[in-house]
């Protein structure tokens, strides 16, 4: 038996991600990505500082929600909730920030350690470029089916 057609593949999704204006204003990129998994990436520039010189960690947490997101992309289980009209919402973000950053290259490689029929539990880990952490984030996604989503819009 052969598998089914993906919806999206790997190389759409990186095109896609990296074409999106957001991404491109704060220069993060998605390099890499399969089921359960991405990689995103982002360097230091001076106007994504805070008031301290530092990155802002506003930046951190975007890259990691974007990592978990990413990761998602290509799952049964997105490609699944995708097919009948639905779609993904995250619930909850924590970070723990480790380091500052004042300089560099971060790197972001998010994996899905939980992956239910509703509810999915992601995680990132933020490094630079020497390999020393910067931070840790964890979120709870939810799959939201095509009636649900209807009835949001309606209220």
């Amino acid at each position: 038996m052969s598998q089914p057609q993906r919806r999206f593949d790997k190389e759409s999704l990186l095109q896609f991600a990296n074409d999106l204006a957001f991404f491109k204003l704060i220069g993060l990129r998605v390099v890499d990505l399969g089921p359960g998994y991405s990689k995103c990436e982002i360097d230091f520039r001076a106007d994504l500082c805070q008031p301290a010189g530092i990155l802002h960690g506003g930046i951190t947490a975007t890259l990691i929600d974007t990592g978990i997101a990413h990761s998602l992309l290509m799952t049964e289980a997105f490609e699944r909730i995708g097919a009948e009209g639905g779609s993904m919402v995250s619930v909850d973000l924590r970070i723990k920030f480790f380091r500052p950053v004042s300089e560099g290259h971060l790197i972001c490689e998010s994996t899905i350690p939980r992956l239910g029929r509703q509810i999915v539990h992601g995680e990132s880990v933020v490094t630079n470029a020497a390999g020393k952490e910067i931070a840790r984030g964890d979120s709870i996604y939810m799959f939201v089916p095509r009636q649900q989503l209807a009835r949001s819009a309606e209220k």
